[in-house]
């Protein structure tokens, strides 16, 4: 149940080791659902730049990283490519960030990861211009961003191929029967499963509090911008004239960049997202939309001369009183794989392979 990106991963790798899938979702019409945690994503991993060196959530980043790397091959073969850019600059802020930056660093070579870390000259040689005020960064060539939109239609286009069963339909009630369970829609029909996998957000703790398990979520809406950037009347590599911007024929960036929780995505023919989880609950605020593009007030002047071409946004379930995400085998054929937050898409393939294992061994 639910159809968003860790929905789709759960499904087609249960078809892939050889289960019968029916997935639930009534955004799977093809229209915009904003409570749609997908709807907001930029797609930025961050894995090997994760501040912890051990743990649930650090094996989680890893194992995903990997099995991102193996997916995009798998579903590449069938004819679906997965969109992606390697590499992540993740800037700091404060001489405290970046002496953690610098420690990171240290442990990961440790461990045999090779982040580096780059001082402000390096950023300042950088095209364009980076964030105002950023001290230095934490370099990690593994890392980078996956584009959301063709991996869900990948996932979705690959599961029908292989035998998924879909049903476009909201959930009004679960209930526990001998052998599996039973799914009520707002329909009326009634669908007998042996298992069930919940993966559709804050959605996903109303039904489960009419069963008796209470594993409280609030929605944090995400928004995200894309922007055309001026573009420059010189494309060389010279430096520019005053005035003139050198976005994008001398693009140096070494990827994706995070500047204080806001994301920087250079996209194709001088456009840019960016975005951000900026506010709880589920109606945006202009003002906050306006301070996004300005990051804050260390927005470079290329960035604030960039013109709004797009602007989406969807709910990220957030966790109350717990980690993300909530990973749990509630009861025999009941699995939670919900609350991921911020980092849907990075876990959605170990998310997925839990999933699986917990449905096996029950």
């Amino acid at each position: 149940m639910g159809a968003g990106l860790v929905g789709r991963a759960c499904a087609w790798l249960l078809l892939q080791r050889g289960h019968r899938v029916l997935l639930i979702d009534p955004g799977l019409d093809g229209q915009h659902d904003p409570s749609s945690g997908s709807e907001a994503a930029l797609g930025v991993l961050m894995a090997q730049v994760f501040h912890r060196n051990s743990g649930r959530a650090w094996r989680l980043r890893q194992r995903s990283l990997e099995l991102w790397g193996q997916w995009r091959q798998q579903l590449q073969a069938q004819g679906w490519a997965l969109p992606w850019q390697p590499g992540l600059l993740l800037l700091a802020s404060t001489p405290e960030e970046l002496e953690r930056q610098r420690q990171l660093v240290t442990s990961r070579r440790q461990q045999g990861f090779a982040l580096e870390l780059w001082d402000q000259p390096r950023l300042d040689a950088l095209a364009p211009a980076l964030p105002i005020g950023a001290l230095g960064g934490l370099c990690s060539p593994a890392d980078g961003q996956l584009d959301p939109g063709p991996a869900l239609a990948a996932l979705l286009a690959d599961g029908l191929r292989l035998g998924l069963q879909t049903c476009c339909d909201r959930v009004e009630r679960l209930e526990q029967r001998p052998g599996g369970w039973s799914v009520h829609t707002r329909s009326g029909e009634l669908l007998k499963v042996d298992a069930l996998a919940l993966s559709a957000g804050v959605a996903s703790a109303a039904l489960l509090a009419d069963i008796g398990h209470q594993v409280p979520m609030e929605p944090v809406l995400g928004q995200a911008l894309e922007l055309e950037l001026p573009l420059p009347t010189n494309w060389s590599s010279a430096s520019p004239r005053p005035g003139e911007l050198s976005w994008p024929g001398a693009l140096s960036w070494p990827g994706a960049v995070v500047w204080q929780g806001l994301n920087l995505v250079p996209r194709a023919s001088g456009r840019l997202w960016l975005g951000a989880t900026l506010e709880p609950g589920d109606q945006a605020d202009p003002a906050a939309l306006a301070n996004l593009q300005q990051l804050g007030g260390a927005a470079p002047e290329w960035l604030q001369q960039a013109k709004v071409v797009r602007q989406w946004q969807g709910h990220r379930p957030h966790p109350i009183g717990r980690p993300a995400p909530l990973l749990e085998q509630l009861e025999p054929g009941l699995v939670l794989a919900s609350g991921h937050y911020r980092n849907g898409v990075l876990l959605a393939p170990a998310t997925a392979e839990w999933v699986a294992d917990q449905l096996e061994q029950g």
